[in-house]
């Protein structure tokens, strides 16, 4: 079964109005593959500038997170209800800096997936885990730990309208990456374990890496049978090796 492939940029908090402008030049020129989806995740003051100017049709547009809530009394939160009022189409949740950084429990997180497949936004679900981890056998046992309760929220039928993320947190920035082989492994284990539930669906599910992929190392993990595209972290800030990654899938 053929998947989407699929390269999204993760700006976090970096970028500015140059950035933006290069970006959407960059990208509008390029033709890509029809059976792509590229998808830009800039910081929240940059979605409505870039949603305006991007004019590829096989780019799309995503956020890096949002509230589990509707709309209300959550200063400085976003819902799901503005992104898709400024026609964002995809949005990152359960990155390890949220789950590490601003306490995003696997609970929380199944509840913004829920919220976001509700409000017709494309959830990007994020996985992944630590070096020590790792070193001690665990990952089958977290990456189970963080998909599980997510699929109990709201279903393995609705998993044809997720993404999913493998990134180590080992190699997040580290400038680390997997080899190909583990990434491969591990990608595998993830289908797996979805198709302990629905094999159909499981085949169904995009999985991207994500860790310190750039330029260089990206061709070899595209290769991989259940690797269908990556999120891409400081690679995206450089719009010409963006491109380059982008093309390799």
């Amino acid at each position: 079964m053929s998947r989407q492939k699929i390269v999204a940029a993760n700006w976090k908090m970096n970028g500015n109005r140059e950035l933006v402008e290069q970006m959407y030049h960059g990208l509008n020129q390029e033709s890509f593959n029809a059976e792509q989806q590229v998808i830009i995740c800039p910081p929240a003051p940059y979605l409505a500038s870039l949603q305006a100017n991007i004019s590829n049709n096989q780019v799309a547009i995503g956020a890096q997170n949002i509230s589990e809530n509707e709309k209300g009394a959550y200063t400085g939160e976003i819902s799901a209800l503005m992104l898709k009022d400024l026609q964002v189409q995809y949005v990152i949740l359960g990155h390890s800096e949220r789950r590490a950084m601003f306490h995003d429990s696997t609970e929380l997180v199944a509840e913004k997936v829920a919220y976001a497949l509700a409000s017709g936004l494309t959830p990007i679900l994020c996985i992944g885990e630590t070096l020590e981890e790792r070193e001690e056998g665990q990952t089958e046992s977290r990456l189970s730990y963080e998909l599980a309760p997510v699929i109990a929220k709201v279903g393995i039928e609705s998993f044809k309208n997720v993404v999913v993320a493998y990134e180590p947190v080992w190699a997040i920035g580290t400038g680390k990456t997997a080899s190909a082989e583990i990434a491969q492994q591990t990608h595998k284990f993830i289908r797996s374990y979805l198709a302990s539930f629905d094999a159909d669906v499981a085949q169904q599910v995009p999985l991207l890496y994500g860790g310190s992929v750039n330029a260089k190392n990206c061709e070899e993990l595209f290769a991989q049978a259940d690797i269908d595209g990556g999120l891409i972290g400081g690679a995206s800030l450089n719009v010409e090796e963006f491109k380059k990654i982008c093309l390799a899938v």
